[in-house]
């Protein structure tokens, strides 16, 4: 009530946050924290200007979204509290030294479905891409609104097609860039993934697309989710299109298909890793031409081994 009473006094908004941060540490407090989000959010669209006010603010709610995380309360914010953090990633898009903290923010934001609808609806695509352009070098901000493009683009009801797929030139540079930092890279996989799923490739996309994913799982092998979603994300491609299962097969540093013997002997107790590899198998199939080279490789015997080893499932 001392905040709504003062939205244009700043220091009545920072003394607030400074006073709602106190009670962060008391597990008491936490459902009351929980219903703050929009008078917090609304400070911040109130005072843009404030870069003090913003980080202690994305502080504050970073705390309160850990502590609901920890605790399985999922957080779905409304279109309202989505408004009021576009406009504070619009005012501070050039700050590197905030900007890591507000894309994490986000990321947890975007972890709730509603969430993500309402970030999606009030517009922010076009603005992570430009700081994902800006910021292609910050393996931070990189990996963070990689993972929020994965929670906006993976939706059903998409209607921004035209937008997703500019995103894919940038989400593809974005894995360029970061092939040998496994936590980027798990991410721009995710949000590949994602952007195949919504269909927003063009016919030259394809086999980079496939190869660029192939130097991902190669690159780093011991990471059993960059390796699922890797796979699910080759596994879209193919799905859409032969010249991505063909570039499996004939890629320029090596049989795809060794590759995928490799990895899932790698994480032979790892289900996850098991069935996205049966699904781009599966897909793979589809093509008569791409089936027959499968044979000579011997696909049979590794399919085989994945069924022992997971009889159940």
């Amino acid at each position: 009530e001392f905040m709504q009473a003062s939205w244009d006094v700043e220091e009545v908004q920072a003394k607030g946050i400074q006073q709602l941060a106190s009670f962060v540490k008391d597990k008491s407090a936490f459902p009351y924290l929980l219903r703050c989000t929009e008078v917090i959010t609304l400070a911040m669209k109130s005072h843009l200007d404030s870069l003090d006010l913003q980080v202690e603010a994305c502080t504050l709610l970073l705390e309160i979204l850990s502590q609901a995380l920890e605790q399985g309360v999922m957080m779905a914010l409304d279109e309202s509290v989505a408004s009021c953090l576009l406009h504070t990633v619009r005012k501070h898009s050039e700050n590197e030294e905030f900007l890591p903290m507000l894309c994490t923010l986000l990321m947890m934001v975007s972890a709730s479905e509603v969430a993500a609808e309402n970030l999606r609806k009030v517009g922010i695509i076009p603005d992570l891409l430009a700081i994902l352009r800006r910021f292609l070098h910050d393996a931070k901000i990189c990996s963070s609104c990689c993972a929020v493009l994965w929670s906006l683009a993976v939706s059903e009801n998409n209607a921004d097609q035209a937008v997703l797929e500019s995103a894919v030139p940038v989400t593809s540079a974005v894995l360029q860039k970061h092939l040998q930092d496994g936590v980027v890279a798990e991410s721009a996989c995710s949000a590949l993934w994602a952007l195949a799923l919504q269909g927003c490739f063009t016919d030259s996309d394809y086999e980079p697309t496939a190869a660029l994913l192939l130097d991902a799982l190669r690159m780093n092998p011991e990471r059993a989710v960059l390796v699922k979603n890797g796979c699910l994300a080759l596994a879209s491609l193919v799905r859409l299109s032969e010249t991505a299962a063909l570039a499996i097969l004939l890629d320029s540093k090596g049989s795809g298909i060794e590759l995928i013997k490799d990895e899932y002997h790698l994480h032979v107790h790892e289900p996850g890793v098991a069935e996205a590899l049966c699904l781009l198998m599966n897909e793979m199939v589809q093509y008569d031409e791409v089936m027959l080279h499968m044979r000579c490789q011997k696909m049979e015997k590794l399919l085989s081994e994945i069924k022992l080893q997971f009889p159940f499932s």
